[in-house]
């Protein structure tokens, strides 16, 4: 069994799309994208600087766009066995989505357009942030979130847990961590998967009203729970709600673990969840894809472990 992943906002580096693009199709289904959402991704996903890719209006249909390229080749190499799993963290979800079949890929890109841009407008409400704990008791960890009234935003595993809220109250905690553990400030733009993002959730829900979906055809893993989702309303459902919810990645990497998935690949452009799996997963066979180059590999990962 393989597992597809893809990753979340973060992962993002200057010209990521630019060997992508070699391929004249996929040039002109990232034009048209970039009419649906209102950016020349294109451009920013070639020519950019790294500051102008941090934007989160435009980090989430980028990341989006390119995690859905990389499974359209990856898809022309070899066929997905059905009993492929598919997971995405945070906006990896709709790119995990659409590869499953509950979204088409100009929904998924529209959606991660509308996601990016409110929650960029959100982050400027109130100053807030994130960071990483690394290390520590998990209960001990928490306790201190809660002293400090941060959320859990991102519980990823393997000793990482990513805090999220006020700004002040970040800096606190960079400057006094758990016991035990290591803190690191993100360079995010705001509190992500927290309430502070409630005018995002509900500027998703209004243009999720309109969107079409059908019921997965892999399996699609949600990171609110790792439950398997069934229908493919439930998965839009989860996919607003997550905006304001925290993401258990734990969960997911638990229900790969549950269910004998035999080798896992990273879409890109990260390489984050990989390195998760290969701490929690140990021994599981890893390939995270960054380029056209290492397709010849995954496909016969695929067909190695997808049986």
């Amino acid at each position: 069994m393989i597992a597809l992943l893809a990753p979340g906002q973060g992962a993002q580096t200057p010209g990521m799309l630019s060997p992508w693009l070699e391929d004249p199709a996929a040039e002109k289904a990232v034009a048209g994208w970039s009419d649906a959402v209102g950016l020349d991704l294109v451009r920013l996903g070639t020519t950019a600087d790294a500051e102008e890719i941090t934007d989160t209006a435009v980090t989430q249909p980028l990341i989006v766009t390119l995690g859905l390229l990389a499974a359209r080749r990856l898809r022309e190499r070899v066929e997905l066995p059905a009993d492929t799993v598919v997971a995405g963290h945070s906006i990896g979800e709709l790119t995990a989505a659409a590869i499953a079949g509950v979204l088409t890929d100009d929904a998924a890109v529209a959606l991660a357009g509308v996601r990016g841009r409110e929650m960029a407008a959100a982050c400027a409400v109130a100053p807030t942030s994130m960071a990483a704990v690394l290390g520590g008791d998990e209960e001990t960890v928490l306790a201190r979130l809660s002293e400090l009234g941060l959320d859990p935003a991102n519980r990823n595993g393997a000793g990482q847990i990513v805090a999220a809220g006020a700004k002040e109250a970040i800096t606190e905690l960079v400057a006094s961590p758990p016991e035990g553990a290591r803190v690191k400030e993100l360079p995010v733009a705001g509190a992500f998967h927290t309430a502070h993002m409630e005018p995002a959730r509900s500027a998703m829900e209004s243009h999720a009203a309109s969107v079409a979906v059908a019921d997965p055809e892999l399996t699609l893993l949600s990171n609110a729970d790792g439950d398997a989702v069934s229908s493919g309303d439930d998965a839009l459902r989860r996919l607003v709600a997550q905006v304001t919810r925290p993401v258990r990645w734990d969960s997911c990497m638990a229900a790969l673990g549950e269910r004998g998935v035999g080798a896992t690949i990273e879409l890109p452009p990260g390489a984050t969840l990989t390195g998760l799996v290969k701490r929690a997963l140990k021994g599981t066979p890893t390939l995270a894809l960054k380029t056209p180059d290492q397709l010849d590999a995954a496909a016969e990962l695929v067909a190695e472990h997808g049986k």
